[in-house]
C-alpha cells in the first residue's frame, strides 16, 4: 500500500529563533502570504549536534538513545523515519552530514563506500553524505548549499523518494566562527535564504510537503550544548495541507518524528510517545 503523501525536512543547523524570523525573508514572506506556518520548537538536551540529529529522527531522548556528544557516534538501536518508511514500502533519500549514516544505517563510516550509495532495502535507500573532515574555526569544510540542495532535488526527480531530509552545517559553522551578531552571519542568513527559495517551489510544485527547521539555536557567542532560550529555540516551518496547532504554541523535538511520519502515512512506533503536532 503506497504511503499517504510525501514530505521533505530541510535541517539548517545551528540557527537560533530570533534570526530565523528576523533575517529569512523568503520564508517570512511565504508566511505573511498564507502558504506557510511557522512554530517556536525546543531542543533536546544537551543541545549539541549529533544529540539532537539522533532525536530528531528517532523521538526519544538523548537520555534514552545514548547520544550525548558528537564523539558518541553509534548505530542507534530505536526505530527511526528512515526504516518506519522502509518498513511502510517508501523510499528515503538523505543529503547530510555523514552523522546520519552512522546513527541510522551503518558504522564506521567509510568516506569511499558510504559517501554516496543506493540500496533498495534502506533504511536510508539513497544517501548522500559529507564528512567535513578538518573542520576549524579558519576552514568550515562545508559543502555549497546550492550543491546540497540541488542533490536533493535530483534524489525527487531521478528517484521518486517518499521522504527525503537534507542537513547542512553552513550556518553553525559560521556562527562558531563569527556568532550570531555580526554583519558575516547576516549576509550568510540572507544568502541562505536565497538558495532555499530557489528550490522549494519546485519541491512543492513536485507533490511534496515541507518542514524547515533547525537542530538548535545558538548564542552570540557561538555556542550551544546547554539550556536557555538561544541555544534551544529554533523555528519550524511547514508547508502542505495539515492543521496545526494555534500560533505562538511552542512544539518540542521528540514531537518531530511522529508527526513526519504521520503525514506520510507510515505506521509510528511505539518507542515515540510524543504527540504529532499536525493532522
Amino acid at each position: 500500500m503506497p504511503l499517504r503523501a510525501k514530505l521533505l525536512l530541510i535541517v539548517l543547523d545551528g540557527l537560533p529563533w530570533r534570526n530565523w524570523r528576523k533575517y529569512m525573508g523568503n520564508l517570512e514572506g511565504w508566511v505573511k502570504s498564507g502558504e506557510a506556518r511557522v512554530w517556536k520548537m525546543r531542543s533536546v538536551l544537551p543541545s549539541t549536534s549529533a544529540s539532537c540529529y539522533a532525536s530528531i529522527h528517532t523521538g526519544v531522548s538523548p537520555q534514552v538513545h545514548h547520544v550525548f556528544s558528537n564523539e558518541t557516534l553509534f548505530r542507534v538501536e530505536q526505530p527511526d523515519i528512515f526504516s518506519e518508511v522502509v518498513k511502510a514500502g517508501g523510499m528515503t533519500g538523505a543529503v547530510t552530514h555523514s552523522f546520519w549514516s552512522m546513527f541510522f544505517n551503518r558504522v564506521p563510516f567509510d568516506p569511499v563506500g558510504d559517501i554516496e550509495y543506493d540500496e533498495p532495502d534502506g533504511p536510508i535507500t539513497h544517501g548522500r553524505f559529507h564528512t567535513m573532515t578538518g573542520y576549524n574555526h579558519k576552514n568550515q569544510m562545508t559543502p555549497s548549499d546550492t550543491d546540497l540542495f540541488a542533490t536533493l532535488t535530483m534524489l525527487i526527480e531521478r528517484h521518486g523518494i517518499d521522504y527525503g531530509i537534507l542537513h547542512t552545517c553552513t550556518l553553525d559553522s559560521m556562527g562558531h566562527r563569527y556568532g550570531h551578531d555580526c554583519r558575516e552571519m547576516d549576509d550568510a542568513l540572507f544568502a541562505m535564504d536565497a538558495i532555499l527559495a530557489a528550490f522549494l517551489p519546485r519541491w512543492l510544485k513536485a507533490g511534496y510537503e515541507v518542514m524547515v527547521t533547525a537542530d538548535h539555536g545558538q548564542t552570540d557567542r557561538g555556542h550551544h550544548g546547554g539550556s536557555g532560550d538561544e541555544m534551544q529555540d529554533f523555528a519550524l516551518y511547514y508547508f502542505g495541507a495539515g492543521k496545526g496547532p494555534e500560533d505562538g504554541v511552542l512544539l518540542d523535538q521528540l514531537q518531530l518524528a511522529p508527526t513526519v511520519l504521520e503525514r506520510l502515512g507510515a505506521p509510528v512506533p511505539a518507542t515515540m510517545k510524543a504527540e504529532s503536532f499536525l493532522s
